[in-house]
Parts: C-alpha cells; structure tokens; sequence
C-alpha cells in the first residue's frame, strides 16, 4: 500500500507579527510498520534558520525560527509512504503481562512512567475503566480491544478543527467528541490500568479523495515483547495499514502537527487542506 499526501496549513493575522521559534511535526516516521518514500517541506515565509531534530518519541521534527514581521505563514507538506503492516495482531505478549494491572519489567517501567501516570484522571474515568476491564475478565489484550469498541459504539464522533481535545471525563459525560478527545479518553482509560499509553497524530487512509480530509489522531499502547502498538477507539479498530503515523507523544501537545507562537496582539485564522492518494493493496479496515 502506498500513500501519498499534500498537506497544506495557511495562518493569516490581523496585521504584521513576529513569529516564535516553532515545532514542524509533519514528517512520516520511519518504522518498520511504514517506508518514507519522499518527503518535501516547503515555509513562507523562509526561516531564518532550521534544524531536524529526533524527539524523545521517534517524532522526525523541524525547529525552525524567523526574522522579522509577517502577516501570514504557510506551510506545504508533501510526501510518499509505503505502508508495511497487513496484520494487526502480529505480536506475542508473555503470559505476565496478560493480566490488568499490567506488569512491566522494572527497567520498562521507569522508562514507560510518563505514560503510565493516572494521577490527573476523573473518577468517572476510572470506573469507567474498571468496568471495561471487568468485562474483559482482567485481561490486558481483551482490555485493550474491549475499551476500543466501547467507546467506538457508546460515543457520537464528532469534528472540531481548532481547540486542545477535552478532559477525558468530559468527552466521557458527553458521550461525543473529536478523534482527539476519544484518544485521550482511551489513554487515560489504559493508564487506569497501568498501561502505557500516548497520543498519535497522522492521517487515516479512509479519508482519501475526499475534500474535507483533516489529520487524525489515535493511540498506541507499548505491550512488552510487541512494542507500541496502535488502537482507533474512533474507529474501533487495531491500527495496521489504514493509518499513517506522524507524531506521538505522552501529552498531546508533544503531537501537534505544528507548534509555536507569535508576538503583536493580532488576531490569527488558521485554514487547513489535506489531499491523499492511495495505490496498491487494499487497506484493512
């Protein structure tokens, strides 16, 4: 399967701003899950200076700064991606960690604690959680399939362009929200049960030739022996090779496709557009 994206974001201000140093986190990652093909960014205005970075996550990120005021900035992304896995469920998890809490090794565990941190996570999230893992009979892999289904079918998907993905118990009061807000529900939800768990953005292979494609964002859950793995509680499935992945990280900020801020007052609109291509295979779905 092969997949081929345009990804253009246009901000435009009220009048003349100095932009701040940002984070570009549009670049494909390179796994063994997907094969970076081509890939070309293009800025305006050009920065004054850029430098890639590897974060902490596998993210492949530009950091670039600027000099000078402008009243707009653009940013194109454009690149070709091999997608790799046909099966989900290619993994094997050791018999200690098929029971809830999850049980990582002592050198996993300190390096995963950032992920695992339930300490913001409501109450109502909680017993959420518990019940999924109760009906799951304790079990981390039926958890983990469990929790993508129920909140696949109990939850309205709704779209919402701007704005940070809501509280993990207010996507679950409301029972609707974003692909953002039922990502950070899932996570919390795993890291009730000692899960590692982080946010994903990148795009999903559904959207493709459709004019009101945007990115996406899902979760991966790092499973001992099978590393981070992929689950879409918005679209209730494992994630193989329907997906693209970009950015991840502990906190959705860590994943934002691009990060940064302006000085001057002026207020800003953002308009976005997405094209995809797909050749080859039929993806999973």
């Amino acid at each position: 399967m092969f997949v081929s994206v345009e990804h253009s974001t246009n901000y435009a201000y009220s009048f003349p701003v100095y932009l701040e140093p940002h984070f570009i986190r549009l670049q494909p990652r390179m796994t063994s899950t997907q094969r970076l093909l081509a890939w070309d960014l293009q800025i305006d205005p050009l920065p004054t200076g850029k430098t890639e970075c590897l974060d902490q996550d596998g993210t492949l990120s530009s950091f670039v700064w600027f000099d000078g005021p402008t009243s707009y900035l653009n940013v194109i992304s454009r690149f070709q991606v091999e997608l790799l896995r046909a099966n989900p469920f290619d993994f094997f998890v050791p018999a200690e960690s098929l029971s809830l809490p999850l049980w990582y090794p002592d050198s996993l565990s300190s390096a995963l604690a950032a992920y695992r941190t339930d300490g913001h996570v409501a109450q109502p999230v909680k017993d959420f959680a518990h019940s999924v893992a109760a009906d799951a009979s304790w079990n981390s892999l039926a958890f983990l399939e469990a929790l993508t289904q129920r909140i696949f079918h109990t939850t309205h998907h709704i779209h919402r362009q701007e704005g940070p993905p809501w509280p993990s118990h207010q996507t679950l009061q409301n029972r609707e929200g974003s692909c953002r807000d039922l990502t950070v529900l899932f996570c919390d939800a795993c890291r009730v049960m000692g899960i590692a768990a982080r946010f994903v953005s990148g795009y999903e292979c559904a959207a493709a030739g459709r004019y009101d494609s945007y990115m996406h964002a899902w979760a991966e859950v790092y499973l001992p022996s099978a590393g981070w793995r992929g689950y879409d509680p918005s679209r209730g499935l494992l994630v193989a090779n329907s997906h693209v992945a970009v950015a991840a990280g502990a906190d959705y900020t860590l994943a934002a496709p691009i990060a940064g801020l302006y000085s001057g007052g002026a207020s800003s609109y953002l308009q976005a557009a997405v094209r995809m291509e797909l050749s080859g295979a039929t993806i999973n779905s």
